[in-house]
């Protein structure tokens, strides 16, 4: 059986062949002066990515190592997207992930990737704890029930014998009703609906069956949560950034439209600044895509489709403390209350200093996200108390970002609900004349870093195809 993670590794020895061939010129770019007419000047070969984030930045570099010119435009003012590292504390040089965290051992691309920029990759791993109905379990003093666990094993077995028909058919349920189906009740279903939400970011009667068990069955032990880059992740991005060249990357370039016509692209960005390609990446949510005026218009399919995918609402609370009063660097804790998770977000960061982040996922998110920090404070001593009894007197401070109020993304990762995976999401990732589509959202390790370095080289690889069928000659 091929999995869902198969492809892009058979996609990209297929297609290896073909970079040595391939090979692309530049097209001028220029900032129109106030009240001036812009005229465009046809030169060679060009490629222009709209979005600076990882599958942005790793198609972009895997363009420039082959000799194309490439030009990023990004409409944050920093580099990264949801990969959103920051440093909480300047004195002890503490660094926190607000957006992507983890880095799986299966994630063969970025690890390499880290490899070849030198970069470190520290244990990330947790211990999980739990507070329950008012009680606190440590980690070993706490699981799903012996028949649930038998059960479960079962499920994970059974699903290397899928067939496709087998796989769409259960794409049509969501995670909840399939879990129901199978046996599952009470205690068993109330902790699996807290930690697979963690997963998904919204609740897991709102998840594709597929899109979930897939994850289960073709993950790592500790379902892809094994790393963190060392100094944070956006590590990676500055890295790939400083290879392409900075000079390559536009910063405040939101872009506003689209307009193909023949072998030219055109994209103009809020602030008036326009670019001719001949090919375009577009690496973005499905949010910011539909915020782009396309001439000509987006299929209508693709249209239906760019509306109707959801994402995550996720909001990451970040308590800096003068003391790691957990005691333990791999600690991290369930609950079944408001602030759902926390995890030790500077594990491995020398300092008695330390921050617990509080994940929520879907409408605790959105309550949690439009509250004060007093109230956020509070509501998070008071739900840690079964295990450690008072800690506001160790806040230091903190700080929150809501993904659900992004501007550019408006979640955190995509979620395929019910019927989606093998219907809107082929769709998704088709191109449209001389544009291609690549992110998270159209992976098979789809919401993780990987996924999106994979699509974004994917996409990459379809282009120098593209051009080596033509025969573009090399660049001097």
């Amino acid at each position: 059986m091929t999995t869902r993670r198969e492809f892009l590794t058979q996609g990209s020895a297929g297609s290896l062949g073909l970079i040595a061939l391939a090979n692309g010129f530049p097209i001028s770019a220029t900032k129109p002066a106030k009240n001036t007419f812009q005229v465009a000047i046809t030169t060679p070969q060009k490629v222009v990515i709209l979005g600076a984030g990882f599958s942005g930045l790793a198609a972009g570099y895997f363009l420039s190592k082959q000799g194309v010119d490439v030009t990023i435009l990004e409409a944050r003012s920093r580099i990264g997207g949801r990969v959103f590292s920051h440093k909480i504390d300047d004195t002890d040089n503490l660094t926190i992930e607000l957006g992507a965290e983890w880095v799986g051992a299966s994630h063969k691309r970025l690890i390499a990737l880290c490899k070849e920029f030198g970069l470190e990759l520290k244990n990330n791993q947790f211990n999980t704890h739990l507070i329950y109905q008012d009680e606190y379990f440590t980690e070993a003093k706490w699981d799903y029930s012996t028949a649930w666990n038998s059960k479960f094993e079962e499920i994970l077995q059974a699903y290397a014998n899928f067939s496709e028909a087998d796989k769409v058919e259960l794409d049509k349920m969501d995670w909840w009703r399939y879990l129901v189906n199978n046996g599952i009740s009470g205690r068993d279903l109330e902790l699996r609906e807290l930690l697979d939400s963690t997963d998904f970011g919204e609740s897991i009667r709102q998840v594709s069956a597929f899109a979930a068990l897939a994850e289960y069955a073709e993950s790592s032990e500790k379902n892809e949560m094994d790393y963190k880059i060392k100094g944070g992740n956006n590590q990676l991005a500055k890295a790939m950034a400083k290879a392409i060249g900075r000079d390559k990357i536009l910063l405040n370039h939101q872009v506003v439209s689209v307009v193909q016509s023949g072998e030219t692209v055109t994209i103009t960005c809020e602030d008036g600044f326009k670019i001719e390609a001949n090919n375009v990446i577009c690496t973005l949510p499905t949010l910011a895509i539909s915020q782009i005026h396309w001439e000509p218009m987006l299929p209508k399919d693709k249209q239906a489709a760019i509306n109707a995918l959801q994402y995550a609402r996720i909001n990451k609370n970040a308590l800096l403390y003068d003391q790691r009063f957990w005691k333990d660097e791999s600690f991290d804790i369930l609950t079944d209350i408001l602030p759902h998770y926390f995890y030790h977000a500077t594990k491995n960061q020398p300092s008695q200093k330390g921050v617990l982040i509080s994940y929520t996922i879907g409408d605790k998110a959105d309550v949690v996200s439009r509250q004060t920090d007093t109230w956020r404070s509070r509501m998070i001593n008071n739900a840690l108390k079964p295990a450690f009894g008072e800690t506001k007197s160790h806040l230091l401070k903190q700080t929150s970002y809501y993904w659900g109020n992004d501007k550019y993304s408006g979640g955190a990762y995509a979620v395929y609900g019910t019927g989606q995976w093998f219907t809107i999401r082929p769709v998704l990732e088709r191109k449209f004349e001389n544009v291609y589509f690549a992110g998270e959202h159209l992976a098979d390790w789809q919401g993780f870093m990987e996924g999106a370095i994979n699509t974004g080289e994917a996409a990459a690889e379809q282009i120098l195809g593209t051009l080596s069928k033509a025969k573009v000659p090399v660049r001097a």
